[in-house]
Protein backbone atom coordinates (compact mmCIF):
# COMPACT_ATOMS: atom_id res chain seq x y z
CA UNK A 1 0.00 0.00 0.00
CA UNK A 2 1.37 3.37 -0.97
CA UNK A 3 2.03 6.01 1.67
CA UNK A 4 0.97 8.65 -0.87
CA UNK A 5 -2.81 8.32 -1.10
CA UNK A 6 -4.25 8.97 -4.55
CA UNK A 7 -7.33 11.25 -4.37
CA UNK A 8 -10.78 10.26 -5.62
CA UNK A 9 -11.66 11.45 -9.12
CA UNK A 10 -15.18 12.76 -8.47
CA UNK A 11 -15.14 14.74 -5.18
CA UNK A 12 -18.57 16.32 -5.81
CA UNK A 13 -20.37 12.97 -5.67
CA UNK A 14 -23.60 13.01 -3.65
CA UNK A 15 -23.26 16.29 -1.78
CA UNK A 16 -26.91 16.32 -0.76
CA UNK A 17 -29.73 13.85 -0.43
CA UNK A 18 -32.29 13.71 -3.21
CA UNK A 19 -34.95 12.51 -0.75
CA UNK A 20 -36.57 15.71 0.49
CA UNK A 21 -39.08 13.77 2.62
CA UNK A 22 -36.29 12.51 4.87
CA UNK A 23 -34.74 15.99 5.08
CA UNK A 24 -38.05 17.53 6.18
CA UNK A 25 -38.67 14.66 8.61
CA UNK A 26 -35.32 15.32 10.30
CA UNK A 27 -35.69 19.10 10.53
CA UNK A 28 -37.36 19.12 13.93
CA UNK A 29 -40.88 18.55 15.28
CA UNK A 30 -43.81 18.78 12.88
CA UNK A 31 -47.52 18.13 13.27
CA UNK A 32 -48.58 14.92 14.98
CA UNK A 33 -50.11 13.64 11.72
CA UNK A 34 -46.83 14.31 9.87
CA UNK A 35 -44.75 12.54 12.52
CA UNK A 36 -47.05 9.50 12.66
CA UNK A 37 -47.22 9.29 8.87
CA UNK A 38 -43.45 9.29 8.45
CA UNK A 39 -42.91 7.03 11.44
CA UNK A 40 -45.16 4.48 9.74
CA UNK A 41 -43.22 4.92 6.48
CA UNK A 42 -39.96 4.18 8.30
CA UNK A 43 -41.48 1.05 9.83
CA UNK A 44 -42.89 -0.13 6.52
CA UNK A 45 -39.55 0.36 4.79
CA UNK A 46 -37.86 -1.67 7.51
CA UNK A 47 -40.40 -4.48 7.19
CA UNK A 48 -39.96 -4.50 3.42
CA UNK A 49 -36.19 -4.81 3.82
CA UNK A 50 -36.48 -7.63 6.36
CA UNK A 51 -38.73 -9.55 4.00
CA UNK A 52 -36.56 -8.82 0.95
CA UNK A 53 -33.28 -10.00 2.47
CA UNK A 54 -34.57 -12.79 4.71
CA UNK A 55 -33.04 -15.65 2.70
CA UNK A 56 -29.78 -14.18 1.41
CA UNK A 57 -27.56 -16.35 3.60
CA UNK A 58 -24.63 -15.35 5.85
CA UNK A 59 -23.35 -11.96 4.72
CA UNK A 60 -20.31 -9.79 5.14
CA UNK A 61 -20.91 -6.08 4.60
CA UNK A 62 -18.26 -4.06 2.77
CA UNK A 63 -18.13 -0.30 3.38
CA UNK A 64 -16.15 2.23 1.34
CA UNK A 65 -16.24 5.39 -0.71
CA UNK A 66 -18.51 5.76 -3.73
CA UNK A 67 -15.97 8.15 -5.29
CA UNK A 68 -13.16 5.80 -6.32
CA UNK A 69 -13.23 4.88 -10.00
CA UNK A 70 -12.26 1.61 -11.64
CA UNK A 71 -8.62 2.64 -12.19
CA UNK A 72 -7.98 3.48 -8.53
CA UNK A 73 -5.96 1.07 -6.38
CA UNK A 74 -8.68 0.97 -3.72
CA UNK A 75 -11.23 -0.12 -6.31
CA UNK A 76 -8.92 -3.00 -7.23
CA UNK A 77 -8.61 -3.98 -3.57
CA UNK A 78 -12.39 -3.90 -3.32
CA UNK A 79 -12.61 -6.37 -6.21
CA UNK A 80 -10.26 -8.75 -4.43
CA UNK A 81 -12.14 -8.40 -1.14
CA UNK A 82 -15.39 -9.37 -2.87
CA UNK A 83 -13.72 -12.38 -4.45
CA UNK A 84 -12.09 -13.61 -1.25
CA UNK A 85 -15.26 -13.26 0.82
CA UNK A 86 -17.18 -15.19 -1.82
CA UNK A 87 -14.56 -17.94 -1.80
CA UNK A 88 -15.22 -18.32 1.92
CA UNK A 89 -18.93 -18.78 1.18
CA UNK A 90 -20.26 -15.39 2.29
CA UNK A 91 -22.83 -13.28 0.49
CA UNK A 92 -21.25 -9.87 -0.19
CA UNK A 93 -23.49 -7.00 0.91
CA UNK A 94 -22.75 -3.33 0.15
CA UNK A 95 -24.54 -0.01 -0.08
CA UNK A 96 -25.28 -0.92 -3.67
CA UNK A 97 -23.72 2.15 -5.27
CA UNK A 98 -20.57 2.91 -7.27
CA UNK A 99 -16.91 2.99 -6.22
CA UNK A 100 -15.81 0.54 -3.53
CA UNK A 101 -19.36 -0.80 -3.26
CA UNK A 102 -19.45 -1.68 -6.94
CA UNK A 103 -15.97 -3.19 -6.75
CA UNK A 104 -16.88 -5.58 -3.92
CA UNK A 105 -20.11 -6.63 -5.65
CA UNK A 106 -18.27 -7.11 -8.94
CA UNK A 107 -15.59 -9.22 -7.27
CA UNK A 108 -18.24 -11.50 -5.80
CA UNK A 109 -20.03 -11.90 -9.12
CA UNK A 110 -16.78 -12.48 -10.98
CA UNK A 111 -16.28 -15.85 -9.27
CA UNK A 112 -19.95 -16.80 -9.08
CA UNK A 113 -20.62 -15.60 -5.54
CA UNK A 114 -23.77 -13.94 -4.28
CA UNK A 115 -24.00 -10.15 -4.25
CA UNK A 116 -26.64 -7.87 -2.71
CA UNK A 117 -27.01 -4.12 -2.21
CA UNK A 118 -28.84 -1.61 -0.03
CA UNK A 119 -29.05 1.45 -2.25
CA UNK A 120 -30.00 4.95 -1.05
CA UNK A 121 -31.88 7.67 -2.90
CA UNK A 122 -29.31 10.33 -3.81
CA UNK A 123 -29.27 12.94 -6.61
CA UNK A 124 -26.04 11.90 -8.32
CA UNK A 125 -26.44 8.12 -8.16
CA UNK A 126 -29.91 6.66 -7.78
CA UNK A 127 -29.24 3.48 -9.74
CA UNK A 128 -27.80 0.36 -8.16
CA UNK A 129 -24.56 -0.91 -9.64
CA UNK A 130 -24.64 -3.63 -12.30
CA UNK A 131 -23.28 -6.46 -10.16
CA UNK A 132 -26.16 -7.26 -7.82
CA UNK A 133 -28.26 -10.42 -7.57
CA UNK A 134 -30.69 -8.60 -5.29
CA UNK A 135 -31.08 -5.01 -4.19
CA UNK A 136 -33.45 -2.57 -2.52
CA UNK A 137 -33.50 1.21 -2.65
CA UNK A 138 -34.11 2.99 0.65
CA UNK A 139 -35.44 6.46 1.38
CA UNK A 140 -34.18 6.53 4.95
CA UNK A 141 -30.51 6.30 5.90
CA UNK A 142 -31.46 4.91 9.32
CA UNK A 143 -33.23 1.92 7.76
CA UNK A 144 -30.43 1.30 5.28
CA UNK A 145 -27.84 1.27 8.07
CA UNK A 146 -29.95 -1.22 10.00
CA UNK A 147 -30.08 -3.57 7.00
CA UNK A 148 -26.33 -3.35 6.43
CA UNK A 149 -25.82 -4.55 10.01
CA UNK A 150 -28.72 -6.97 10.46
CA UNK A 151 -27.73 -9.72 8.03
CA UNK A 152 -23.93 -9.67 8.36
CA UNK A 153 -21.52 -11.71 10.45
CA UNK A 154 -18.55 -9.47 9.73
CA UNK A 155 -17.67 -6.09 8.29
CA UNK A 156 -14.91 -4.74 6.03
CA UNK A 157 -14.20 -1.01 5.77
CA UNK A 158 -12.13 0.22 2.86
CA UNK A 159 -11.08 3.87 2.56
CA UNK A 160 -14.00 6.27 2.55
CA UNK A 161 -15.42 9.51 3.87
CA UNK A 162 -18.12 10.58 6.33
CA UNK A 163 -20.55 7.87 5.19
CA UNK A 164 -17.99 5.11 5.65
CA UNK A 165 -16.96 6.47 9.05
CA UNK A 166 -20.60 6.75 10.11
CA UNK A 167 -21.26 3.14 9.15
CA UNK A 168 -18.00 1.91 10.70
CA UNK A 169 -18.45 3.65 14.05
CA UNK A 170 -22.09 2.64 14.17
CA UNK A 171 -21.00 -1.00 13.99
CA UNK A 172 -18.18 -0.51 16.52
CA UNK A 173 -20.66 1.12 18.93
CA UNK A 174 -23.07 -1.82 18.59
CA UNK A 175 -20.19 -4.20 19.34
CA UNK A 176 -18.92 -2.13 22.29
CA UNK A 177 -22.40 -1.96 23.85
CA UNK A 178 -22.96 -5.67 23.11
CA UNK A 179 -25.99 -5.05 20.96
CA UNK A 180 -24.11 -7.38 18.60
CA UNK A 181 -21.39 -9.62 20.04
CA UNK A 182 -17.99 -10.70 18.77
CA UNK A 183 -18.45 -9.53 15.19
CA UNK A 184 -15.14 -9.11 13.32
CA UNK A 185 -14.35 -5.72 11.76
CA UNK A 186 -11.55 -5.42 9.20
CA UNK A 187 -10.08 -2.09 8.07
CA UNK A 188 -8.44 -2.52 4.67
CA UNK A 189 -5.64 -0.15 3.71
CA UNK A 190 -3.24 0.22 6.62
CA UNK A 191 -1.66 3.47 5.44
CA UNK A 192 -5.06 5.14 5.02
CA UNK A 193 -6.38 3.97 8.40
CA UNK A 194 -3.16 4.48 10.40
CA UNK A 195 -4.28 7.81 11.95
CA UNK A 196 -7.53 6.16 13.03
CA UNK A 197 -5.67 3.18 14.46
CA UNK A 198 -3.53 5.56 16.55
CA UNK A 199 -6.63 7.43 17.70
CA UNK A 200 -8.34 4.21 18.79
CA UNK A 201 -5.43 2.28 20.28
CA UNK A 202 -3.43 5.16 21.77
CA UNK A 203 -5.70 8.11 22.48
CA UNK A 204 -9.06 6.45 23.23
CA UNK A 205 -7.69 3.43 25.11
CA UNK A 206 -5.10 5.65 26.80
CA UNK A 207 -7.78 8.07 27.98
CA UNK A 208 -9.98 5.14 29.06
CA UNK A 209 -12.90 6.33 26.96
CA UNK A 210 -12.90 2.79 25.58
CA UNK A 211 -11.36 -0.38 26.99
CA UNK A 212 -8.70 -2.55 25.33
CA UNK A 213 -11.37 -5.25 25.02
CA UNK A 214 -13.31 -2.98 22.64
CA UNK A 215 -10.51 -3.28 20.07
CA UNK A 216 -10.22 -7.09 20.22
CA UNK A 217 -12.16 -7.75 17.02
CA UNK A 218 -10.72 -4.90 14.93
CA UNK A 219 -8.11 -6.03 12.41
CA UNK A 220 -5.98 -3.82 10.14
CA UNK A 221 -4.54 -5.35 6.97
CA UNK A 222 -3.63 -4.79 3.32
CA UNK A 223 -4.41 -8.39 2.36
CA UNK A 224 -7.91 -9.30 1.11
CA UNK A 225 -7.10 -12.96 1.77
CA UNK A 226 -6.17 -12.21 5.40
CA UNK A 227 -9.31 -10.11 5.81
CA UNK A 228 -11.57 -12.92 4.61
CA UNK A 229 -9.74 -15.51 6.71
CA UNK A 230 -10.01 -13.36 9.86
CA UNK A 231 -13.75 -12.96 9.39
CA UNK A 232 -14.31 -16.62 8.56
CA UNK A 233 -12.34 -17.89 11.56
CA UNK A 234 -14.36 -15.81 14.02
CA UNK A 235 -17.72 -16.30 12.32
CA UNK A 236 -17.40 -20.09 12.13
CA UNK A 237 -16.22 -20.34 15.73
CA UNK A 238 -18.73 -17.94 17.29
CA UNK A 239 -21.85 -18.56 15.22
CA UNK A 240 -21.47 -22.17 14.06
CA UNK A 241 -22.26 -21.14 10.50
CA UNK A 242 -22.80 -23.65 7.73
CA UNK A 243 -21.67 -21.87 4.58
CA UNK A 244 -21.17 -23.06 1.05
CA UNK A 245 -17.86 -22.09 -0.55
CA UNK A 246 -17.74 -20.87 -4.16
Amino acid sequence: MKDQIEPAKNPDWAKESGNQEERIFLEGPKSRFFEIHHGINVGLEMLKGLRKFHSIGPCVTVFGSARFTENHEYYQIGLEVGEELSRKGFTVMTGGGPGIMEAANKGAKRIGGRSVGCNITLPREQKPNNYLDMWMEFKYFMVRKFMLAKFSFGFVALPGGFGTLDELFGILTLIQTKKIKHFPVVLMGKAFWEPLRCLIEDRLVGARTISPEDTKYIYFTDSPEEAAQFIQSIALDRFDLKIKKF
